[in-house]
This record gives C-alpha cells, sequence and structure tokens, in this order.
C-alpha cells in the first residue's frame, strides 16, 4: 500500500490543504444565497440561478489565465492571486447590500469566481504532485475531504445567520471572509511551498518551453484529457444543481422551513459527503480508483432516478444516496484526467478548471424546469449528468488501469 502523502512534503500538503476548506466554505454558501435572494430581491428560481451562473462564469473565464499565472510563475503565486480576487469581491458584497442591487451582488460573486478559479487550478495538481503517482487520487480525494468539510460548516453558519427569522445583512458573513481570506493570502507570501516539476524524459523536456498556446492545443488533441474534462463537466452539473436547489426541494412541500434545510443540506447531505469522501480514499488504498468510480456512478444515475420519479421515503433516501455516491468523483476524475496531461499539467489544470461553467448551465436548466413542471421532475437534469460519469468510468476501467 503506498503512502498517500511523501514524508517531506507533510507540511506543504497541510498548508495546500487549508485551501479545500476555504472554497468548499465560499461554493457551499451559494446554495444558502439562492433561496435567500429569492426573498429578498423577489426573483424567481431561474433567475436567482444567476448566482451560480455569474461564479462559475468566472471559473470559466479565468481558468486559462490561471493555468498560464502558475506556468509562467508558480503555485504559491497562483494561490495568492486567487485569495487576493477572491477577499475583493467578497468585501464588494458592501456596496452592494448599501444599493440593494442584484447587479452588484453577481458582479461580487464573477470576482470571487475568478479568484476561486487560480486558486483550484493551483491547489488540485499541486496536491496531486506532493506524493507517489499511483496514490494521487487517494490523496487528492483526502484533500477535497476538508473541502467537504468547509461545504459543512458553510450553509449552517451562514444559512443559520440568514434564516434567523431577524433582520440580517448578507454582506456581513462576505466582510468577514473577505478580510480574513486577505491575511490569508498574506500568509501565504511568507511561507515555504516547494515548486515541483513533473519528470519529462529527454525528448519532450524542450517541449515543455514552448508557448502555452501549444500547449493547449496538444491537451485538445488529447482524447483522454478530454473525455476527462467532459466528464467532470456532466459531474458539475449534477453535483451543482442539486445542491443549489436543495433547500428548495426540501421546503417545496413543507416537509421542512429554511432554517432546518439549511441545516440539513450541512450536516445531513454535505456531511454524508465528506464521509464519503474520506471513506473513498481509504477504500482507493485496496480497489483500485477506476473500480470505486464505476460503483459510485452507478449508484447515482439510481439515485437521481428514484428522486425524480419515486415519492416519499424512497425520493428522499435517493437525494442523501446522490451525496454519498458522487463524493469520490471529482478528485478521481480530476487525478485520472491530468496524469493524462504529462508535462501540460499545469495547463491541464487550468482546462479541467474550466467544468464548473457545467454547474452554471445545469442550476438554470434545473431551475427552469423546477418553475414550469416540478422540483421532483427537475433533477432528471442531474440524472443525465451522472449518466455521463457512468459512461465515463465504464470506458476508464477498460482502458486506464495499467
Amino acid at each position: 500500500m503506498e503512502r498517500l502523502v511523501s514524508k517531506q512534503y507533510t507540511i506543504p500538503f497541510i498548508l495546500v490543504t487549508s485551501l479545500f476548506f476555504i472554497w468548499g466554505f465560499a461554493r457551499s454558501i451559494l446554495d444558502v444565497l439562492n433561496k435567500h435572494f429569492q426573498e429578498l430581491l423577489s426573483i424567481s428560481i431561474g433567475e436567482s440561478a444567476l448566482i451560480q451562473g455569474m461564479t462559475y462564469l468566472g471559473y470559466f473565464l479565468m481558468a486559462i489565465p490561471a493555468g498560464i499565472i502558475i506556468t509562467r510563475g508558480s503555485y504559491r503565486k497562483g494561490i495568492v492571486i486567487g485569495l487576493t480576487l477572491f477577499g475583493l469581491g467578497a468585501l464588494m458584497f458592501i456596496p452592494g447590500e448599501h444599493m440593494m442591487s442584484f447587479s452588484v451582488f453577481l458582479i461580487a460573486l464573477f470576482l470571487i469566481g475568478c479568484g476561486l478559479a487560480v486558486i483550484e487550478t493551483s491547489a488540485n495538481p499541486y496536491a496531486t504532485e506532493l506524493g507517489p503517482a499511483g496514490s494521487a487520487a487517494g490523496r487528492l480525494n483526502l484533500a477535497q475531504a476538508f473541502n467537504g468539510l468547509g461545504c459543512i460548516v458553510g450553509p449552517v453558519l451562514v444559512g443559520g445567520f440568514l434564516f434567523s427569522g431577524e433582520e440580517a445583512h448578507v454582506s456581513l458573513p462576505y466582510a468577514l471572509m473577505g478580510g480574513g481570506v486577505l491575511i490569508f493570502a498574506l500568509i501565504f507570501t511568507r511561507i515555504n511551498l516547494p515548486e515541483i516539476t513533473p519528470e519529462v524524459n529527454s525528448s519532450t523536456k524542450s517541449k515543455t518551453s514552448i508557448s502555452p498556446g501549444r500547449s493547449i492545443v496538444r491537451l485538445l488533441r488529447n482524447p483522454k484529457f478530454m473525455l476527462g474534462f467532459a466528464a467532470l463537466f456532466f459531474y458539475e452539473i449534477a453535483e451543482i444543481s442539486i445542491n443549489s436547489l436543495f433547500i428548495n426541494y426540501t421546503t417545496a412541500d413543507s416537509w421542512l422551513d429554511k432554517a432546518e434545510a439549511s441545516s440539513l443540506l450541512s450536516f445531513g447531505a454535505l456531511g454524508i459527503f465528506m464521509v464519503a469522501r474520506v471513506a473513498g480514499s481509504l477504500i482507493m488504498g485496496k480497489i483500485h480508483p477506476v473500480t470505486v468510480l464505476v460503483v459510485c456512478a452507478a449508484m447515482a444515475v439510481v439515485s437521481a432516478i428514484a428522486v425524480t420519479f419515486g415519492s416519499g421515503i424512497v425520493a428522499k433516501s435517493g437525494l442523501f444516496c446522490c451525496y454519498a455516491a458522487e463524493a469520490i468523483m471529482f478528485p478521481t476524475i480530476f487525478a485520472l484526467s491530468i496524469k493524462e496531461a504529462g508535462e501540460d499539467v499545469k495547463l491541464g489544470s487550468s482546462l479541467l478548471m474550466m467544468s464548473p461553467i457545467g454547474g452554471a448551465v445545469g442550476t438554470v436548466i434545473m431551475g427552469s424546469v423546477a418553475d414550469h413542471l416540478s422540483m421532483s421532475l427537475s433533477f432528471i437534469v442531474p440524472a443525465i449528468g451522472y449518466c455521463f460519469v457512468l459512461l465515463y468510468s465504464i470506458h476508464a476501467s477498460l482502458n486506464y488501469k495499467k
């Protein structure tokens, strides 16, 4: 059984893993904002999907520049720039609330998305490189477990604050978060983060200095890498759209009130997600990651269909099973895909971090189906996303195992 983290990289791994918590917290509270803005600004479910739309548009547009930043600079530089953009975007919530302008909020969220794109583009591949290549998927799953912890803490803290029944200022949690993130950026300028360069042989070494444009072309022509990108895109459709409308779904039939739904999202759904991700990282030490991915993808498809066409306990159980099944998907697919990038690992990471735009697409479509048909039928959208992940995992099981 291979060691998850090389001994000399233990401290850098711990430091970088803290970033996973930060962006998990930031992304999870979007799901609380979605419901809060529907009532605060009197907008529909479809319109509130722009919250996710603008955030993940930031991911999409900033991903390639992020790859260039860390390719020409370093992982540290990417992390510091990302945290700075994130902090400035969070502080924009102060004028946004003063003006009570949905447009200003959306601009702030776009800037946060840009910052998160740079952070994730830097941290994900860096985590895969801090140990043996064979344990990269398990190592990234372990780091992503702290992303799950951030996802738990975010909705319960911010949701509990916004849905407390008293007049709550949405800018307060973002102002605190923005100030804290900017301090964290300053800390990262002082700590020691060793830069790790993937090993390449002498015949390809000269190619690594070619322009980023040529590296991107190589990646676009790499079928295994692009299949991984497509799988992540469809995974994000499923994962983000379910999170975005979780509170709407659990309050639609008076099952829960908003505060209870926010707590259930944190301690129930996202708690299951985090535990499943930790368990997945341990299981992958004994079972090939691709095998685990096949089983989880099949479970996710069945679960999403149960929510779409089932009712009562069947539908509710299916909802939570989706969280358990999807937990290992992103880090596992990312690790499989980035392995195919070879010497283009940094720009490969940037391309893969364009995939969260799928979440914006999925949330808009799912919100539209919920507005025009029903909340239950809207789960056909994540079901389709999981189906593609299942097809990818089956293909990977036949072609990627070595």
